[in-house]
């Protein structure tokens, strides 16, 4: 009731739901949104708002959750991720057989929280494991639940989630399984207005969802901004391989909007300028799905996985290739490339020099805002150029711990001017060794060095 019954739901995605999305999903008619997924030890809007957190501590989740509790109208416990942050990080879907701790956080929450408390979960092959799963949660306070299959086994609300393409699918997934409300994520991303039942023009969500990031400063990232412009365009993109370089390597909002509109220029002066597209009786390919034009935004369908034999044909294919041309060079006569392994080479250049432009744009926003923090006097990161890590508080270079184990300071004019300032101030060419209880010089595998750069200084100023 507190989530006024919501039938729409988008879903929660890690750096995708921000407050720019958000706005622009609830215009084209989404009923719920939800937050990215916060991690609740490092967590320190408006209507229909859930937070979800990933968290394996009742204790910690709690504090978190009581920050947002008058901020939210709900806050949901990821315990379905199964990538393999969540498995490092020891939360998500690798909570399922911890059964008494899941337990624990959901009854903490329930009995302390103002708001109600969520869960999304994975199902079990097993189906009556599922619905006991359910059941448990459900005991335990948890006040609606986002999985498939268990509607019948449990009183509160359930969402159905994945699989939704366009309006009508959500009306028959509740018409079929009973469900509450539908949640989704790729079809919300790739087209914002599903809900609504539109295929809208890309550069007319693309432009919409600038403009609200104009209007609300803050409410979106570059690397958020860049990914979901991205997905929109993703229907015309190889239509324009210019402008997708581009907009790899774009940074800055007002240069994002003059990309849209070059976009937009293109667009309607091949095709006209149409605000969307509704044929009114849709043709439908082999598989049963519409047929669209690229200007419009579109469902997203994840490529089918490889198979154990196409794996094996590909491999040999590559190697039939490889020995034709090997043949043809030892006779003489080099084998000339096909007209699709050109296009595969030039597919494969562009990709290297889009990650080139997209490695030069974020070494650029960390160059930027580590120069920001220096100015503030507060830069707690790693001082390598490309790392963004916290720096490690033992490390005399300013390095994290990784980029100083991986000696990555080596060759970096700081490093060097730290070697040259440490022999300069040196008096003697010998180190002092430390000394064991019994009076003889420790052996050097036994002398303790704050981190490997301090090592390798001690080392240097000793060879000197």
């Amino acid at each position: 009731k507190i989530l006024g019954r919501p039938r729409y739901i988008v879903a929660p995605m890690v750096d995708q739901s921000e407050y720019a999305w958000r706005i622009l999903s609830r215009r084209y008619g989404a009923h719920l949104c939800y937050t990215p997924m916060l991690h609740a030890k490092i967590f320190s809007e408006n209507q229909n708002l859930s937070f979800q957190f990933c968290a394996n501590d009742p204790q910690a989740l709690l504090a978190a959750a009581k920050l947002v509790e008058n901020d939210c109208d709900a806050v949901d416990i990821n315990l379905g991720c199964p990538q393999h942050i969540a498995k490092r990080g020891h939360y998500g879907a690798f909570l399922m057989e911890e059964w008494d701790l899941i337990a624990d956080m959901v009854r903490l929450l329930d009995k302390e929280l103002a708001i109600p408390v969520t869960c999304k979960i994975r199902v079990y092959p097993d189906v009556a494991k599922t619905i006991e799963y359910a059941k448990m949660l459900e005991s335990a306070g948890c006040q609606l639940l986002t999985i498939r299959r268990v509607k019948e086994s449990v009183s509160i609300p359930v969402f159905a989630n994945g699989n939704i393409l366009y309006k009508e699918n959500v009306e028959e997934c509740i018409k079929a399984t009973g469900v509450d409300g539908v949640m989704t994520a790729e079809g919300n991303l790739y087209n914002p207005a599903l809900f609504a039942g539109e295929h809208p023009a890309v550069w007319r969500m693309a432009e919409e969802y600038l403009h609200i990031c104009r209007d609300f400063p803050g409410s979106a990232d570059t690397s958020a901004i860049r990914a979901h412009l991205f997905k929109i365009f993703a229907p015309c993109l190889n239509e324009h391989p210019d402008l997708r370089t581009r907009l790899a390597a774009t940074i800055h909002l007002p240069d994002f909007e003059d990309l849209v509109q070059q976009f937009k220029s293109r667009i309607t002066s091949t095709v006209g300028d149409h605000p969307a597209y509704n044929p009114g009786t849709w043709e439908l390919d082999a598989r049963g799905f519409r047929v669209l034009p690229s200007w419009v935004c579109q469902p997203h369908f994840r490529p089918e996985l490889p198979t154990a034999e196409s794996r094996v044909a590909d491999l040999d294919a590559a190697a039939a290739a490889a020995s034709t041309a090997e043949a043809g060079v030892d006779g003489g006569d080099a084998t000339e490339l096909t007209e699709e392994q050109k296009e595969r080479n030039r597919k494969r250049e562009e990709r290297k020099e889009l990650k080139r432009k997209s490695r030069e744009a974020q070494a650029e926003k960390l160059a930027a805002k580590k120069a920001r923090m220096n100015e503030g006097g507060k830069n707690s990161l790693c001082q390598h150029p490309t790392c963004g890590q916290a720096r490690s508080v033992k490390c005399p270079f300013g390095m994290c711990k990784s980029c100083c184990r991986g000696r990555k300071w080596e060759g970096v004019a700081e490093f060097d001017a730290v070697i040259s300032e440490a022999v300069a101030k040196t008096a003697q060419p010998s180190p002092v060794v430390p000394m064991a209880p019994d009076g003889e010089a420790q052996p050097p595998a036994q002398q303790h060095y704050l981190c490997e750069a301090h090592k390798v200084t001690t080392a240097v100023v000793a060879a000197v």
